[in-house]
């Protein structure tokens, strides 16, 4: 397996520095034969590109691009997908909510379950986790609820920024949201390709509020809601393209 962890980046001045630590502090098991870092910063407003770029200066696994204008994560996201040369893809947030740490367990539960696509879960038991936000746990757990009826699967938490997917099921998917709501779009078409194809493995979460730099904000659980009904409900077709 060759991986390609993709990280969205966007106004992370503070954090960026500290997640590619951790990044490059991982210990990939024998499934994992290389891998590849491919950064995308979203036009952001601080010295979060200038910053990458000086820290990636001496390290050729990794690459750095930038959209011209500010696009969105999945945007972002998909801008890193096309310059990937990974088999497996792995979406990794440049904030310190989710841990790098949790990528070996989730490598080791696709090849052991031989599925392609892990979704991360915040919410699975199995790890100590700081307390979250109650208002944004039952906005998420309506996401997912609605969600895993419409697909007919269960999951715990689709909201979850850690996604590994198999490339090859990825170029299957045409993925049209460029905003928060493309995690939902993402896992809809996924699934509606192929069931029994998704496993669900606990992650750590250190969560952050506004203050400290969090996006999300409550007003884009509209918007992923809507995400889910279009592509759930009013295009329902097997590829969606």
């Amino acid at each position: 397996m060759k991986l390609s962890i993709i990280i969205p980046l966007y106004n992370e001045e503070k954090s960026i520095t500290q997640l590619l630590d951790k990044v490059l502090s991982v210990q990939f098991e024998k499934h994992t034969d290389s891998y590849e870092v491919v950064i995308v910063d979203d036009c952001s407003a601080d010295k979060s590109y200038s910053i990458v770029s000086g820290y990636i200066a001496d390290k050729p696994q990794f690459q750095l691009f930038q959209n011209e204008k500010n696009m969105g994560k999945g945007a972002a996201v998909k801008h890193g997908v096309s310059k990937c040369s990974g088999d497996t893809i792995i979406i990794q947030d440049a904030d310190l909510e989710l841990s790098p740490l949790d990528i070996p367990s989730m490598i080791k539960a696709m090849k052991d379950l031989n599925v392609e696509f892990i979704n991360g879960s915040r919410y699975l038991p199995g790890l100590i986790r700081p307390v979250s936000s109650f208002s944004r746990y039952w906005g998420n757990r309506l996401f997912t609820n609605l969600t895993a009826i419409l697909i007919n699967v269960k999951i715990t938490d689709m909201a979850c920024g850690y996604k590994l997917i198999k490339k090859s099921l990825w170029d299957q998917i045409s993925l049209k949201e460029n905003r928060f709501g493309f995690e939902a779009e993402l896992i809809i078409k996924a699934l509606r390709i192929k069931k029994n194809n998704v496993a669900e493995v606990p992650v750590q979460y250190f969560p952050r509020n506004e203050g400290e730099g969090k996006k999300l904000r409550n007003s884009d659980g509209f918007k992923i809601l809507w995400t889910i009904f279009k592509w759930g409900v009013l295009i329902p077709s097997k590829r969606q393209k």
